[in-house]
Order: C-alpha cells, then structure tokens, then sequence
C-alpha cells in the first residue's frame, strides 16, 4: 500500500500521539485511586460503646457492610453483639463478628474457640462475613502485650488455624502496618489467604504490612457520622464492589 506525503508526514505524529495518549493511560491505572474513586462500598464497625442502632436508617444511609464487636480474650462478650448482628441482618446489612485479640491472657486455640462459640462462626447466606481477628495495640499495657515477634506470630497462626477448623473459612486480619511491624516483625504469612482490613485515618489506605498485595478492608475514620447511630462511628470501605463483598461472604 502507498501513502501520499501529507499521510507520511502525518504517521510520526499519530505515533506519537498514540504513545502520550498510552503512557496518559497507564500512569492513571499506577495511580492509587481516590476513596470516592474506588471505594464505593460504605461500611461501619461498631460496638456497645454506639449505643442503641436503627440498622434501617443505617442501611437506608448507604452503608452496606458492618463489623460488629462479639467478643474479647476469653471472658467478654458484647452485650449489644446479638441484637446488632440479628438486626444488621434483617435490614440487608452483610455483617461479620470480630473479637478484640488479648494474646496475652490466652492461647490463639482459646479465643478463637470462644469467638466461635460465642457468634463468631459462619454461614453461607449472602450476609455473614467470615469473622475478623483485631489486631492492635494494647489498651491495658504493652503494645505488644509482652509477646515477642516470634511468639505474637506462633499466637496468630494459633488463633488463625483454630479458627479456620471451627468454620473452614480465614479469618479477616484488622490491624495497622506500624502494629504489624513492630509485633510481629512484619510477618507475611497470613497474607496469602487472609483478608486485610487495614487501619489508617487517612485519606489513603497508605503503606501495607509486608506480603499484603492489597487490602480488603479500609478502616478511614473513627469519628464518622450515620444516620441511625448516635454520636461517633468508625467508617470504613470495602475494596471493591457489592458483588464481591457478597462472594466474599459466601466464599465464592
């Protein structure tokens, strides 16, 4: 085929167009998305401390997940945790239980057993999240809560399996990159099959532990607002859209 000269004096600067116009399209896929970009899907975690929820305002407010506390160490189970996670439900909120980890006061077996036992297992409905395990620093002492890297990470895998055997699903993992740093190392294992809820006030999710090619949940705030709920509540986004908040939820 010919070409007249006008077309190929043309050709250089079409190619070059098309390769501003390809480097434009690549540099805005490597950029990391705004929240109201990416994060679409609006969730919450609460606890007793949110006080009495109207679940059909907060699903009416767009939220469409929740973490709802259950337990902590061995010996404490929210007293709102059963009227929440029922009422969640009943409004078309995909909810999932978490337990607040005390290593410290017990084995990973123990607490994983009485999270459980206790709310925490699983069912294949298209609302219940596999539960998650909040990792962070601790409230009544040492960050650390005196383990050593090497024992906060056998204590993990210790809740994480037991967990895993009472409901055959991985457990979510809720904690902060500087935590998981310090206590544990930066430890990679879990990542290869635990979900990430990531901790960071923020206006990005920012740097994740170690081996996280990504998170699956982003804790953004502790002081949002929601219709429904009174006062304070931490908000959060899942990474992704209802659909596969859904598959998330039935293992699919």
């Amino acid at each position: 085929m010919t070409t007249s000269p006008v077309a190929r004096r043309s050709l250089p600067r079409l190619a070059a167009g098309l390769l501003t116009l390809a480097a434009t399209i690549t540099a805005t896929l490597l950029v990391s998305p705004s929240p109201a970009q990416a994060a679409t899907t609006a969730g919450i975690d609460v606890s007793r401390y949110q006080g009495s929820i109207n679940w059909t305002s907060v699903r009416n407010a767009g939220i469409e997940f929740a973490f709802i506390k259950v337990t902590e160490g061995v010996s404490f189970k929210d007293p709102n945790f059963n009227t929440n996670y029922v009422a969640a439900y009943n409004a078309g909120v995909i909810r999932g239980a978490y337990h607040f980890a005390l290593p410290d006061r017990s084995t990973g077996a123990a607490q994983a057993n009485y999270l459980a036992s206790n709310g925490g297992a699983w069912s294949a409905d298209s609302r219940t999240l596999p539960a998650a395990l909040d990792l962070e620093a601790n409230p009544y002492g040492t960050s650390c809560y005196g383990l050593s890297q090497a024992s906060m990470r056998t204590w993990i895998s210790d809740f994480l399996s037991t967990y895993r055997s009472r409901t055959t699903r991985y457990a979510v993992i809720y904690t902060t990159t500087s935590w998981w740093t310090s206590c544990t190392g930066n430890w990679s294992g879990p990542w290869a099959n635990h979900p990430l809820w990531i901790a960071r006030w923020a206006s990005a999710p920012g740097t994740l532990p170690a081996g996280a090619p990504y998170h699956s949940f982003w804790q953004y705030t502790s002081s949002g607002s929601v219709a429904g709920i009174s006062g304070a509540v931490d908000r959060n986004y899942f990474n992704g859209d209802r659909s596969r908040l859904i598959a998330l939820a039935n293992n699919t």
